[in-house]
């Protein structure tokens, strides 16, 4: 399934917004004064090892927990003023399932129904919209501890559906999940987006945040390290380059004298040359081979990931460039 990301900016009416969030556990601080702006209509994925406060961050703006310091706002009601006004625009699905293995997907459900205060009859129409859209009518009736991972997952966000809620706390949602679940779960998060609700996402899978997210943020000790697009933040990290290979040794030697700068893998015949991978910088590359009337076996381009982003911003040592600041 394509991926849906949408193009998103400050002028956007925030659906979650914080400033100077904080909270400390004893003399840990987990959150030192973090701010968040996340337009409606997106999906924010939020980053960090584990401990780095994500799931703290996820509490706080959930209700579950009071913040230490700073203000925030989610829905448009002010997170210490209105907490009960958030919980009715909010749903919640966590590390862990909330599905009740003893009884079947339907009456977890319905459970869900009576919890939001629904009418019987509304209750039985959303249950079996929602239990046809995630693909579990024919098991809707067996007991959920049946199910297999990923149709807990499923038949758990389904459940926080029930009350309609346009934005949605995703804490780790594919955490366990085979690949196959995982990429369905994608496609739910995907669905939802298009439907104008807004997800907020933790995950420790960096391809799952490069896949989904609109913005990302990086948590690390306590602080947003940095934050910006998937793309924005692979731009910070050094380390992109072009890699040509030879098969013919002087060829090889040839293209080292005419590219200059470039580091030499003299036993590959191979040879490095910095680059962002942008098409003027590759055309450059290749002009000059073809003056020098030189042509190489094998073109590869390699960029940074957000694997290596996540590297560099969580190590402790400085990215060069990089003051760990937010990426506009």
């Amino acid at each position: 399934m394509p991926t849906s990301k949408r193009k998103t900016g400050a002028q956007s009416p925030a659906a979650i917004s914080a400033v100077g969030l904080r909270k400390s556990y004893g003399d840990r601080t987990v959150l030192d004064g973090i701010d968040l702006h996340i337009p409606a209509g997106s999906v924010f994925s939020l980053l960090g090892p584990n401990g780095a406060g994500k799931t703290t961050a996820v509490k706080i703006l959930s209700t579950l927990i009071t913040a230490d310091g700073g203000q925030a706002q989610v829905a448009g009601h002010d997170l210490a003023a209105d907490p009960q006004a958030v919980r009715a625009a909010i749903g919640v699905t966590g590390q862990f399932s909330a599905v009740d293995g003893l009884i079947t997907g339907e009456e977890n459900m319905f459970l869900m129904a009576d919890l939001h205060h629904l009418p019987r009859s509304e209750g039985k129409r959303i249950t079996a919209e929602l239990l046809e859209r995630f693909d579990l009518v024919e098991a809707a009736k067996k007991p959920a501890q049946s199910y297999s991972g990923g149709m807990k997952r499923r038949l758990d966000i389904a459940m926080t559906l029930v009350g309609g809620p346009r934005i949605i706390f995703l804490d780790e949602p594919t955490t366990g999940l085979d690949p196959r679940s995982r990429h369905n779960m994608w496609g739910i998060i995907r669905e939802l987006v298009s439907d104008g609700v807004t997800v907020f996402l933790t995950t420790q899978y960096l391809e799952e945040a490069d896949e989904l997210a609109d913005r990302i943020a990086v948590l690390h000790d306590g602080k947003l390290a940095a934050e910006g697009t998937a793309d924005e933040l692979k731009r910070i990290v050094p380390g992109g380059h072009v890699r040509l290979r030879f098969t013919d040794p002087a060829a090889y030697r040839s293209a080292a004298s005419s590219l200059g700068e470039v580091t030499r893998d003299d036993e590959a015949l191979a040879l490095q040359i910095p680059s962002a991978g942008s098409q003027r910088e590759l055309r450059a590359v290749l002009d000059r081979l073809d003056s020098a009337g030189i042509e190489a076996d094998e073109l590869t381009v390699h960029t940074p990931d957000l694997d290596d982003v996540f590297f560099a911003l969580t190590s402790n040592t400085d990215v060069p460039g990089q003051s760990k600041e937010n990426v506009r």
